[in-house]
Parts: C-alpha cells; sequence; structure tokens
C-alpha cells in the first residue's frame, strides 16, 4: 500500500481515506464500500481486530491497513498522528461513537456516565479531527459522524437526552473548528439516519448496507466545497 496517495481531479472516489471506528456497524461497513470503490483505507479499530475486518484485509489485496486506536486517549491519537506521518489522504472520517439507557435523562444519569458519552462523542472526535487534519490533502474531505438527534431545532419529541447533547455539542464544536481555520478542507457533519447498529437497535429503518452507499454518495458529492456542512445521507441539509 502507498504511503502517499491521493487522489486526481475529477476522480470519482476518493483514492485514500482513513476511517476512524471501523471495528463495526457503520464505520465497518463504510470501510467495506470504500474497498469496493477501489479506495485504500487505513481503518482504526480500538481493540481486538474482529473478523469482519480481518476478511476485508485478506481480500484487499493490500488496499486496507488496519490500526489500533481509542479515540479517548489523547496520548494514542498523538501516536497514530505519527505513524501515519508520512501519508496523505482525500477522506479522513470518524466514525466512532457511543450511546447509553435510553431512560436516563440528565436528572437521572451519573456524572461518570456524562462524562463518558461526552466525552467519547463530542470532545475525542474534535481532538482526533484537530490532530489529523494536516494528514488531509489541502483540498480533501473531513467528515465527522454526528445525528439527526443532534439537531437542536429537530428535537420535538425529547428521549436520548444526553446522546442528543453530545451530538449537539460536536456540533458546535465543528462549526467553531469551521471558523476558527477557515481552511480550503470540505468540512461534514453526517447524519445517517436510524440504521440498524449495535448503536441504533435492532428495530431501526435501514440496514448498514443501504445506509452506506448513499451516505458516501453524499460525501463524494461535497468534495471540492469548502466549509462546513450538517446533511445526511442523501445530501440534504440538516437543521441545526
Amino acid at each position: 500500500m502507498s504511503d502517499s496517495t491521493s487522489s486526481s481531479a475529477g476522480a470519482a472516489h476518493p483514492a485514500s481515506a482513513l476511517v476512524i471506528g471501523a471495528s463495526r456497524g457503520l464505520g465497518l461497513g463504510i470501510t467495506a464500500e470504500l474497498l469496493r470503490r477501489g479506495t485504500r483505507v487505513v481503518a482504526t479499530v480500538r481493540g481486538v481486530v474482529p473478523a469482519a475486518l480481518h476478511e476485508l484485509a485478506d481480500g484487499a489485496a493490500g488496499r486496507l491497513l488496519v490500526e489500533r486506536l481509542d479515540i479517548t486517549d489523547p496520548v494514542q491519537v498523538s501516536a497514530l498522528r505519527d505513524r501515519l506521518a508520512q501519508w496523505t489522504f482525500d477522506l479522513l472520517l470518524v466514525s466512532a461513537g457511543v450511546t447509553h439507557d435510553q431512560q436516563l435523562t440528565a436528572a437521572t444519569m451519573s456524572a461518570e456516565e456524562f462524562s463518558r458519552v461526552l466525552v467519547t462523542n463530542a470532545l475525542s472526535p474534535m481532538r482526533v479531527v484537530e490532530q489529523l487534519s494536516h494528514l488531509v490533502a489541502p483540498a480533501g474531505t473531513i467528515a465527522v459522524m454526528s445525528s439527526g438527534q443532534g439537531s437542536v431545532s429537530g428535537n420535538h419529541g425529547g428521549g436520548w437526552e444526553v446522546y442528543r447533547a453530545s451530538k449537539a455539542a460536536l456540533n458546535q464544536l465543528m462549526r467553531s473548528y469551521a471558523a476558527r481555520l477557515q481552511g480550503q478542507h470540505t468540512l461534514l457533519l453526517l447524519a445517517p439516519g436510524w440504521v440498524r447498529t449495535d448503536l441504533g437497535g435492532p428495530q431501526a429503518g435501514s440496514t448498514v448496507e443501504e445506509a452506506v452507499p448513499p451516505l458516501l454518495d453524499a460525501v463524494e458529492a461535497q468534495k471540492g466545497r469548502p466549509g462546513l456542512q450538517f446533511i445526511d445521507r442523501d445530501g440534504r441539509p440538516v437543521a441545526w
């Protein structure tokens, strides 16, 4: 696998991508779809590499490199940055995240659980973006997995209070990042919809296989458009 690959002008798909959080769910599905589209991928997992990712690597003809990363550990994030120092990516996609018992509210959740959700879903993805953005080509894309539940104006039904708050915090931190840097990168917050994963649960309306291709199409359609957008998997703007 080349250690410095970027896409040529007008390429249909990113030539190289760094996927943070690829052990299961959307991250794993995104990695598989990127490989299917011919992209070279570096994918991270927190612990033991799952069998599904091993199978992808076995069939990828050297186009998939798996790295270990716990995004809540700043030392590990810095170490990954150093290991990938010679790489250039067209796409950095941060997919890691957690949820919580939906019965808990801000009034009933422990401070420790509140901190776990906010640190994992808001603070840690932004630390990854801050540390690894220099690995992304100037005209490349940085995308972070948010949620429609992070929409403040769209919250009409309540529920999942702290998860919603964590995604709203992530959205606000990305807006501050975009305003502060005013860079060339395309910046995206992604709302993939309700997807049948460990996080989304078995009642979700779509499978990973149904959700990921249009989500990546939406990411690719925004290529070359600097600034921050909050979009769903069909490329439509999501209300802040």
